[in-house]
């Protein structure tokens, strides 16, 4: 590419003349050519969309619309519940995580060998959200919750993947960058959208079930068709999937750093997030309408400081070719957000926290999707790695509620639960800042 820079302090240009290393970087895996604008579009829309349409309702149920459930049973901490539900519905996401990311890798429809699978994906979601929210027993929430487990990691596996087998290394972090926004985007309108249902949770779980139907098919669509894996010459048996287990060993140092990083990040950030309705009920002090108000005014702040941050930190770590630290910066900045509240325990002290965890989770999520694309030991098996990878997200969101549980039952309140949080998040910083294979 013509005024290539080098990603040193300065940018100076070395040369008009594209290297070779320039060159390869730039082809798209699959076909071995450079993506075309209308491809380039398409795959953007696609990878925001994706992460939009499993995150909202995703946390539409498990931030809002459960807490609200369990709130109203008798006989049932909801701290308690949340921590049950997902302690228990993560064993089925890990699980199915790297079924599902081995068997992608394997496939051989004539479709594509992820396309399938993200189909599937939505529809056993959309099966498990409407189990869980049709009845008003703990145990068969929980057996729902379960089967949505399952139906996400469907999607999100092979999805994840695409980044790997289809998007050119040079432009991963603009494409990565999009689905990380997305994700938060879509964690928000889920936090927004549920809030509106407070009072008739039953409405709420339809439109959920309905958009997790949809959601793999419309994905698809937008995505540029993928080849056919008719021809695909990875060999399916009972062995394969029992590797697909055992993480990898040779020269997987720097994605051990990157997993480490993402599970304190995601343990911190939802010991907060994953508790928002509680917190400005039982530490803010504010009513159910007032937390609902409360509530819509935090998920907006969110959603437009992180398509901010997002528009900004992707391409521009693609420019400069640098990951580490654009993550590590935003983990700080996500602790700063975090101490608003811990100083300030009111609404506004929620609102200023919201601004700075969008731009913090924006940066973040944009950039770190990338990075653990880089770090991969092996690309061939890209769909079985990043989706032990993508286990810190599910186990960070597991271990979040013991925490949060446990300094509450300490402290008696959620004051302390901040600080822990911080820590957690600036632990983080050092295992980012450790990976030597990416800048």
């Amino acid at each position: 590419m013509a005024g290539t820079t080098n990603g040193d302090a300065g940018g100076q240009v070395l040369s008009s003349t594209p290297k070779i290393s320039e060159l390869a970087t730039n082809l798209a895996p699959d076909t071995g050519k450079p993506l075309t604008k209308g491809k380039s579009l398409r795959f953007a829309c696609g990878f925001a969309l994706v992460s939009i349409l499993w995150a909202l309702p995703f946390f539409m149920g498990s931030s809002v619309l459960l807490p609200h459930v369990f709130d109203g049973m008798k006989g049932v901490s909801a701290e308690g519940a949340i921590g049950l539900v997902n302690s228990i519905s993560a064993v089925f996401s890990l699980v199915a995580n790297i079924v599902f990311g081995a068997l992608s890798d394997m496939s051989r429809f004539k479709v594509g060998k992820r396309t399938p699978w993200v189909i599937t994906g939505g529809i056993i979601a959309a099966v498990g959200y409407a189990i869980a929210f049709n009845t008003q027993s703990l145990a068969v929430v929980v057996a729902g919750w379960c089967v949505v487990q399952v139906g996400l990691n469907c999607i999100i596996a092979p999805a994840v993947a695409v980044l790997s087998d289809r998007i050119p290394e040079l432009t991963r972090g603009t494409f990565s960058a999009l689905y990380g926004a997305g994700m938060i985007v879509g964690q928000q309108l889920g936090t927004f959208v549920g809030s509106f249902f407070l009072s008739n949770v039953h409405t709420g779980a339809i439109v959920g079930t309905a958009i997790f139907f949809f959601s793999g098919i419309i994905v698809v669509l937008v995505w540029p068709r993928e080849q056919s894996a008719a021809t695909n010459d990875t060999k399916v048996s009972a062995a394969d999937i029992a590797r697909s287990f055992i993480p990898p060993t040779k020269g997987a140092r720097d994605f051990y750093l990157a997993l480490g990083g993402r599970l304190v990040f995601v343990i911190g950030a939802f010991m907060i997030s994953g508790y928002q309705l509680f917190i400005l009920q039982k530490y803010i002090s504010l009513s159910l309408d007032e937390a609902q108000t409360a509530l819509q005014v935090i998920a907006i702040i969110t959603v437009v400081t992180t398509i901010a941050a997002s528009a900004v930190s992707g391409p521009l770590s693609d420019f400069l070719q640098r990951r580490k630290i654009i993550v590590a910066a935003s983990t700080v900045l996500f602790a700063v957000g975090m101490a608003i509240p811990f100083f300030i325990p009111t609404a506004t002290g929620m609102y200023i926290y919201a601004a700075l965890a969008g731009i913090a989770n924006g940066c973040y999520m944009s950039v770190d999707q990338a990075l653990n694309v880089d770090v991969l030991p092996n690309p061939e098996e890209a769909g079985k790695d990043l989706g032990i990878l993508n286990l810190a997200n599910t186990v960070g969101q597991v271990l979040a509620p013991v925490f949060t549980t446990r300094v509450i039952a300490i402290t008696g309140g959620y004051k302390m639960v901040f600080p822990v949080a911080i820590v957690f998040l600036l632990v983080g910083t050092f295992f980012i800042m450790a990976i030597r294979k990416v800048k």
